[in-house]
């Protein structure tokens, strides 16, 4: 059974449409703010600081696999899904996209209008969903945007929903930051970023990135990840030209339950964004992410994969043409790779979500969830590399780092559950967080 049929046989209404014609957006400047109210920035240049909203001039119905064609001022034809009201591009940030703007622009362009896409989306499940015991007003809950300053350089936007009818909490960030970094910070992220030059003094830097946890309510709907950065270290002799760069990213799922064709869904939508651009990436990025996402301790996989990239430059070896006679990548080429791997997102988390959330769970599959939350708090705290990089810098805000943890999650001594032998759904998951399969 196809996902999408599952997701219609869990309740949701089917739609039988033409295919609808969206109309020409008028043209806009760069800096031109879009039709929704947006948070007040300061620094990065109006540029950065007008790329939360989403302005669509046009109707779109309910929907998901549908693909239109959408053609914006000053951008190539580009691909637009539905996403129940939705579509998965955000196609304000890519007609108002200049490639004549430093990447640093681009970049946090891109990650504040995807933010906003996300948001809405995610919002719109709720407001799809009936009120219950964990959410029992009318009114359907929102994210509440808290934007924040850096005084030692950058700003940014946390949207963190808590109480939700189907999210118990989710956190979809972004952070533009800048500042100095100390050559000791520098030679402690050498082992991960062999691009970087041999420290010998303190060197201005730049980040940001857009980073998504959403734990959900329901044991049987998966705890999501996404994360997509882009790092420069500057040349204090040369501002316009950044002595190093790269980008960052990937996306992964952790469910408490094993549902194969989940498994198999959002391991596809994924890959299809990789292979668009280097038949090579999937592979590598999918294996990357099963060895980064293990926790060592407990000798087993957080989660069952998706894809995980760093230090993603034109230099790395990967990115090297198989053939003498191919073209070598450009910065441009890898930008476009990380805007169709974030676009993935939806498509490959959203049906999983639709198919789950209203289904029945009992106390003891809540007991499982949290078990699992146990681990998923254990892997972020002892080995994820954001979070030591980012309660390590100077001015950290720890509010939006630790956003990714759950509310609530369980340890017990020596549990049961699961246990091997036990020939139970538990046991079931466990024996593939042991040993990662190939999922498409």
């Amino acid at each position: 059974m196809s996902i999408r049929i599952a997701a219609l046989r869990a309740g949701r209404p089917t739609f039988s449409r033409p295919k609808v014609s969206l109309p020409q957006l008028s043209r806009r400047a760069y800096s031109t703010p879009s039709s929704r109210a947006a948070p007040s920035y300061k620094g990065l240049g109006a540029s950065a600081a007008t790329g939360f909203a989403i302005a669509l001039g046009y109707t779109i119905y309910h929907g998901y696999n549908e693909s239109k064609q959408v053609r914006c001022d000053a951008a190539p034809l580009v691909d637009a899904v539905d996403t129940y009201g939705y579509p998965w591009l955000p196609v304000d940030a890519i007609e108002k996209d200049d490639p004549k703007n430093p990447m640093r622009i681009r970049m946090a362009n891109w990650v504040k209008s995807l933010q906003d896409h996300i948001v809405n989306t995610m919002e719109k499940i709720e407001s799809a969903s009936e009120p219950n015991s964990f959410s029992p007003s009318s009114e359907s809950p929102k994210f509440p945007r808290d934007t924040w300053l850096r005084k030692e350089g950058g700003e940014g936007s946390s949207c963190v929903l808590a109480g939700g009818r189907v999210f118990e909490k989710a956190g979809v960030n972004v952070s533009v930051v800048h500042g100095s970094l100390p050559p000791r910070a520098q030679k402690a992220m050498l082992p991960d970023h062999p691009s970087l030059p041999e420290p010998i003094e303190t060197v201005p830097f730049f980040a940001t990135g857009l980073s998504i946890v959403i734990h959900p309510r329901n044991p049987h709907v998966p705890t999501v990840h996404l994360n997509y950065r882009y790092f420069e270290i500057e040349d204090p002799q040369n501002p316009n030209e950044p002595k190093a760069w790269w980008f960052g990213g990937g996306s992964d799922l952790t469910p408490s339950y094993l549902d194969e064709d989940d498994c198999i869904h959002f391991h596809q939508e994924l890959k299809k964004a990789c292979d668009k651009h280097d038949s090579r990436y999937w592979p590598d990025f999918k294996k990357a992410c099963d060895k980064y996402f293990f926790i060592t301790h407990r000798g087993e996989s957080r989660g069952i994969g998706g894809i995980f990239f760093d230090d993603l430059t034109t230099s790395s070896p990967i990115n090297q043409p198989p053939v003498s006679t191919m073209k070598h990548k450009t910065k441009e080429d890898l930008f476009e790779f990380v805007k169709d791997a974030s676009s993935a997102f939806l498509p490959a988390y959203v049906p999983i979500v639709y198919k789950h959330k209203d289904r029945k769970w009992t106390e003891e599959e809540r007991r499982w969830q949290q078990l699992r939350r146990g681990r998923y708090v254990e892997f972020n705290l002892v080995y994820d590399r954001g979070t030591k990089f980012g309660l390590h810098t100077p001015g950290a805000r720890v509010e939006s780092i630790l956003m990714s943890l759950p509310e609530t999650a369980r340890w017990e001594y020596m549990s049961p559950v699961g246990a091997e032998g036990s020939n139970t759904p538990e046991e079931g998951l466990q024996k593939v967080l042991k040993n990662p399969k190939e999922w498409v």
